[in-house]
């Protein structure tokens, strides 16, 4: 917004005047209508080319909201579908897990966790990738406070190591404390989001043209950028670094009921 500000930035200029930024729009729609409706456009506009059209109308308006910008949904909706800046539509996606077999199925503790901090549960997943001449396997390993991911591997067969390598980088990088629990994926595919709005948005030459670009986006998008609706709109590396101090408390475990164990001794 040259024209308003200059060379200023409305956070240098509403540090000046020591007003909020919020304060500053609400005053700049009733004020000036038009040049608020322009100002909003060009950051949706930003926002949507920053984040390559990965973004829906609701994290564009999570975005537009922490920049201090007084805005709904549907409105940003409306500007969006104006503007023709509407999330790219994926194809459709596809779960590879299979969780209709004949073998024992464990409890899933993990879902019983109460989390308090990072370390306490790490969830990890495991998926092909379809390459243009071969398929290969990647594995991931993720924080459950923070959905960030802590460690991922590929390689061309699942008979390798590629899922303790990924755990491997995740205890490195981490360095747990004892009392940590590592949680396998059965049924929840933790890679939608990757799959959704990196594997198949491109086609790959080979492994390393993946891993590539698989490093970009983990590392530096979905980690420091991506808005995670779970997590009240913030990335996992702020999150984590906003999350309130808790004294080390442990995560909390909720127990079963006699009928969750053991349905077959209720009564007829």
């Amino acid at each position: 917004m040259p024209a308003l500000q200059g060379k200023v930035s409305v956070e240098r200029m509403c540090a000046l005047a020591q007003v909020s930024r919020a304060g500053f729009y609400r005053w700049l729609q009733s004020k000036q209508p038009g040049v608020e409706e322009t100002v909003v456009r060009a950051a949706i506009e930003e926002i949507a080319v920053e984040h390559h059209r990965r973004y829906g109308h609701r994290r564009i308006t999570a975005a537009l909201r922490h920049r201090g910008m007084v805005v709904n949904r549907k409105r940003v909706l409306r500007m969006m579908q104006e503007d023709n800046l509407l999330a790219i539509r994926t194809r459709k996606f596809v779960r590879t897990t299979d969780s209709d077999h004949p073998f024992e199925v464990f409890l899933n503790l993990a879902k019983r966790m109460e989390l308090t901090a990072i370390n306490q549960l790490w969830v990890a997943d495991l998926t092909y990738i379809r390459l243009q001449q071969e398929f290969v396997y990647m594995a991931v390993v993720l924080d459950a406070f923070s959905r960030r991911v802590i460690g991922w591997a590929l390689n061309h067969s699942l008979r390798s190591t590629v899922a303790v390598d990924a755990l491997k980088q995740a205890i490195a990088d981490r360095k747990p404390l004892p009392g940590l629990v590592h949680h396998s994926d059965r049924g929840v595919q933790y890679l939608k989001t990757l799959k959704q709005e990196e594997i198949y948005c491109r086609e790959y030459q080979d492994i390393e043209d993946l891993r590539r670009h698989s490093s970009a986006f983990i590392d530096e998008y979905y980690n420091r950028q991506r808005l995670h609706s779970a997590l009240g709109y913030l990335s996992p590396e702020v999150f984590e670094a906003t999350a309130s101090d808790n004294g080390g408390r442990a995560a909390r475990m909720s127990f079963l009921r006699h009928e969750e164990i053991y349905p077959n001794d209720l009564p007829a």
